[in-house]
């Protein structure tokens, strides 16, 4: 159970084979067409949709917490509101390379912008863990 941005870290360290995490950051918003009920219900913390602004792999061993991601992510000026986690795991004792996670990646933002969030780990702006259904 990952109940803190510190356990997702501590819990990919502590895997047989190194682990290279994934990061999709994303805004949370309303279509333009969206109608007053569904505004309404957005306001209240309920329905929206959910936008890819940008993407990163790190090793645990690249992170030391939920601020260094968030320092990071400032670098480009993007404000988000979700960051959706998943990791990739290497093997023989090889960890994953950037390269190799370059399609898991590409693989979320397309999950994300269709809705299919269920198999990530998602983290307010805080660091606290958000369930989304």
């Amino acid at each position: 159970m990952i109940s803190s941005f510190n356990d997702l870290l501590r819990s990919a360290r502590e895997q047989a084979q190194p682990q290279r995490l994934l990061f999709v950051f994303a805004t949370a918003g309303l279509p333009d067409d969206a109608t007053p009920e569904q505004r309404e219900s957005f306001q209240a913390g309920q329905g929206g949709t959910l936008t890819p602004l940008m993407c990163v792999d790190k090793t645990p061993d690249e992170l030391e917490s939920f601020d260094t991601l968030c320092e990071e992510s400032r670098e480009f000026g993007q404000t988000w509101d979700l960051v959706f986690t998943a990791a990739i795991s290497g093997s023989a004792g090889l960890e994953p390379t950037s390269a190799q996670a370059e399609a898991p990646l590409q693989r979320m933002v397309e999950s994300i912008k269709s809705g299919g969030i269920a198999g990530f780990v998602a983290f307010d702006g805080a660091g606290q863990p958000v369930q989304i259904g």
